[in-house]
């Protein structure tokens, strides 16, 4: 049986690159929603459609575990699908609970970059209001971030200026850490470091992998042995989208 990663696009991919690194035996499902990417610009009731209409392609390739490798799709939707399926179903959040505990006793602040869509939501609003004792967590949406990422455009002069540009209301010396709230955005880590190399930037894949290792563990799915594989899958069933997929990873492999 499989571990499937589910996303709007490429994004989640950041999330497959760790489990690959913890779950070296394991087969994995890659299907990216590219009929309706990005979600971040959309409407609730969109991605909610969008997200089970995929989840029922997905669920053909006998899985035994989903992760909702999305932030948006995760805050929109993961309630619901967990009530439809009866295997793990492991969603994203941004990592604002362990930026904050990082910043708790040295005066700086915290930025969450994520999409529109995302910070709209109730499941991000209560997030905040529940680890952000301190009122230090100012949020900043990027909706062009993804398009960028989708197009692979990982120019450094562009997304430095585009960066810059977004960041230019902000006392940057006042931030002590960054989270990446959707799974595009790592993509940009490197760049991101060069423009802000004294502030900790964290993401939520290492949480949601944790997570995911936990749940299989406990249903003695994990794997100890064999060959590890990935399965590439699109809703537009674009073979050209297949090879983006295959780029973009070998992009975050090449980095470790």
């Amino acid at each position: 049986m499989k571990i499937a990663f589910f996303d709007s696009g490429i994004g989640g991919l950041t999330v497959l690159n760790e489990a690959m690194k913890k779950l070296p035996n394991e087969e994995f499902v890659y299907f990216a929603d590219t009929l309706h990417v990005p979600y971040g610009t959309k409407s609730k009731e969109e991605v909610s459609a969008f997200v089970k209409q995929s989840v029922e392609m997905i669920i053909e390739e006998d899985v035994k575990a989903l992760v909702i490798a999305c932030n948006t799709a995760t805050s929109i939707a993961v309630s619901e699908l967990r009530a439809m399926y009866n295997f793990p179903i492991i969603g994203m959040e941004p990592a604002v609970k362990p930026a904050v505990e990082m910043n708790r006793t040295t005066g700086k602040r915290v930025l969450v970059m994520a999409t529109p869509l995302t910070l709209k939501q109730t499941k991000y609003n209560e997030l905040i209001s529940r680890v952000d004792d301190q009122s230090i967590v100012d949020s900043l949406p990027l909706p062009e971030l993804v398009r960028y990422c989708e197009n692979l455009n990982f120019d450094e002069n562009v997304m430095i200026d585009y960066f810059k540009s977004k960041l230019s209301t902000f006392s940057i010396h006042s931030y002590g850490t960054v989270v990446l709230g959707c799974t595009h955005y790592p993509f940009y880590r490197d760049i991101l470091k060069k423009i802000l190399p004294d502030v900790q930037i964290v993401d939520g894949s290492i949480g949601t992998v944790n997570r995911l290792i936990h749940l299989l563990s406990d249903n003695n799915q994990l794997k100890t042995q064999g060959n590890s594989s990935i399965k590439f899958m699109c809703s537009n069933h674009d073979q050209q989208y297949i090879e983006k997929m295959k780029t973009a990873l070998n992009r975050l492999i090449s980095k470790r």
